[in-house]
């Protein structure tokens, strides 16, 4: 029997049962208005829940991507932090190589030319990295910038302004990286 008889036998088949008012062979019956109604109300409320499910996972995810750019920011700055506040103890060498080398000319004021022209490359390089000096000498002394190792008495300072610096400060963009090691004026 080829395939076009087959499916037309099956057809009028169907047809007569549906004359009958007997459900086709593998048909269900036909719901009834109420049951339409509650699965239209339960599919309605799974397509609210998962709407809001869909959106809150968005939500969460937004957050953890901006809670892992923070993070990633705050890991990559403290690490520069960390890395500038090695690197300034080469400065400080340089000051102090730059401050010991004699006046005179000869041999040794072209080495001192040659540390100031490093040490002024690196103070550059550091300042385009975001590194600042802490302003100290003639300031008033401020404890979140300065560490006061020493106190003098003057009458010809103000009070607790800042004599004089031994160790500079630095901070890394408004964030202090090494207090500036400073002598402060106190009343006699």
């Amino acid at each position: 029997m080829s395939t076009e008889k087959h499916d037309a036998m099956i057809d009028s088949l169907d047809a007569a049962d549906a004359a009958a008012g007997q459900p086709a062979e593998g048909a269900s019956p036909e719901p009834s208005d109420s049951s339409l109604a509650a699965d239209y109300e339960r599919l309605l409320a799974e397509k609210t829940e998962l709407q809001e499910l869909l959106l809150r996972r968005q939500a969460d995810f937004e957050n953890f991507k901006r809670r892992s750019d923070r993070e990633r920011g705050e890991i990559f700055e403290t690490a520069t932090m960390e890395c500038l506040k090695n690197f300034l103890q080469v400065l400080d060498d340089l000051e102090r190589g730059i401050k010991s080398t004699p006046a005179d000319d000869g041999p040794t004021r072209e080495f001192a030319k040659g540390l100031e022209l490093i040490y002024q490359r690196t103070l550059d390089l550091m300042f385009r990295l975001g590194v600042s000096p802490v302003k100290s000498v003639g300031e008033k002394f401020d404890p979140n910038v300065h560490h006061a190792v020493q106190k003098m008495e003057s009458s010809e300072h103000d009070e607790e302004s800042v004599i004089e610096e031994y160790q500079r400060g630095y901070l890394y963009k408004s964030k202090l990286l090494r207090p500036a090691m400073v002598k402060v004026a106190v009343p006699e």
